[in-house]
């Protein structure tokens, strides 16, 4: 089997740089492929055929160092490539290989692709996060691009501390390195690339969040809130709510609901993040807050957030819209004396956190909220009738109607 060593050929000129060329050995014989890589004899070291650590670490040393280890693993590639033919080859054979452009998608490239499927299916949400990673990607390789083979362990350890010198919080690294993740083991198929597992070292889990639930007594408040004279906050208001009362249904879900989702007693709808279909039986309140915006609503849509039909133009009012939302929450927090700040998900933690307090079953509560990637959660599915998770919201519903009557009753006493 070839031998593939990095070597630093030094200047004859007492002070100059040096240059890196790779050395292969086969059979005997030894060929060298130069490249345009200089280093200082003391930034080389010669034993691990590696840049001395302390200029790996500077932005160009870096760089460099990652056009070595990607010509390397190359190499490596080529010798096991012709290896596997149980041929007889010379090292003319392996340079010859090596100076032909790899016929192989970059990074930037499998990633685009990814990108347009995803807006081909009109997954435009995921297609953004696809691009939110393509950026953050782009930013470390200082708007370079590489070879889907050359993705090694070291770069995404690399790319891993940059994002968190640049601040990035965890979870957010794991959001874009499992980005990265699912479009290289894509590629791995697609482009029969050596799997070589680099994203092994790096976190791609998910950290738990900082609770954003808020007590019932505080919907009860938020229901009653005169806001009369203020119309976006009162559609606001309203929205909450109904996300609330449906199980807490996300933003984007309500602002998609058209008057075909209405069937019969039930909202029949498919969640946009997992493509789950979830019935929710429409409750007096939720009946209450669509037929006070509906003949506002634009079209086919049950609330007045969107008005195109076109899924890319629908998609810009939704983010628009979602802003404009959580800007909205932030006031009818300050108007309820909240220590803490509104935002959409707030009502589908409270939601959950108030089916827990009333003693409803795990199981049932992450099938109310349509948590269909859970394996819990899948094990229940199967068997668990939609009946029971409307019983749950009848019990939500009901305290909550509770803490309205109670608030209304202190009112009257105290206007005595």
């Amino acid at each position: 089997m070839a031998t593939i060593n990095v070597k630093l050929r030094h200047s004859g000129i007492q002070g100059k740089t040096g240059t890196i060329y790779y050395r292969i050995s086969h059979r005997g014989k030894t060929r060298q492929i130069g490249t345009s890589m200089k280093f200082a004899p003391e930034d080389w070291l010669a034993e691990e055929q590696r840049i001395v650590p302390a200029v790996a670490r500077t932005p160009e040393g870096r760089l460099l160092q990652h056009r070595i280890e990607r010509d390397v693993a190359r190499l490596r590639r080529i010798v096991r490539e012709l290896d596997a033919r149980q041929i007889v080859y010379e090292p003319d054979d392996i340079v010859e290989r090596f100076r032909v452009p790899a016929a192989c998608a970059t990074v930037s490239d499998a990633i685009r692709r990814e990108i347009e499927d995803l807006l081909d299916s009109n997954r435009l949400g995921t297609a953004r996060n696809y691009r939110r990673a393509l950026n953050s990607f782009t930013s470390f390789l200082e708007d370079g691009d590489i070879p889907l083979w050359a993705v090694t362990e070291s770069l995404i350890d690399d790319y891993n501390d940059f994002l968190l010198r640049r601040g990035v919080m965890r979870n957010t690294i794991s959001f874009y390195m499992r980005i990265l993740r699912a479009v290289y083991n894509k590629a791995v198929r697609r482009y029969r690339i050596e799997q070589t597992y680099p994203f092994r070292h790096v976190y791609t889990g998910i950290d738990r969040t900082r609770k954003r639930a808020i007590d019932e007594r505080f919907i009860a408040e938020l229901w009653r809130l005169d806001l009369d004279g203020t119309p976006s906050l009162s559609l606001t208001r309203d929205l909450f709510i109904f996300s609330y009362c449906a199980r807490g249904m996300a933003f984007i879900d309500m602002a998609y609901l058209q008057t075909k989702n209405i069937r019969g007693d039930e909202i029949v709808y498919t969640r946009r993040k997992t493509g789950q279909t979830l019935r929710i039986r429409i409750e007096p309140c939720m009946r209450e807050i669509i037929a006070r915006h509906s003949a506002a609503a634009h079209a086919s849509y049950l609330f007045p957030v969107l008005r195109a039909n076109e899924p890319d133009k629908a998609f810009a009012q939704y983010q628009t819209a979602l802003n404009r939302y959580n800007q909205h929450l932030k006031k009818l927090a300050l108007r309820l004396n909240l220590k803490e700040s509104l935002s959409s998900y707030t009502a589908r933690h409270s939601w959950a956190t108030a089916a827990r307090k009333h003693n409803i079953p795990l199981p049932v509560i992450s099938a109310g909220m349509g948590h269909a990637s859970e394996r819990t959660t899948q094990i229940y599915l199967a068997s668990l009738e939609n009946s029971a998770v409307d019983t749950a919201n009848r019990k939500i519903m009901t305290a909550l109607i509770e803490n309205v009557s109670k608030q209304e009753t202190m009112k009257n006493l105290n206007n005595r």
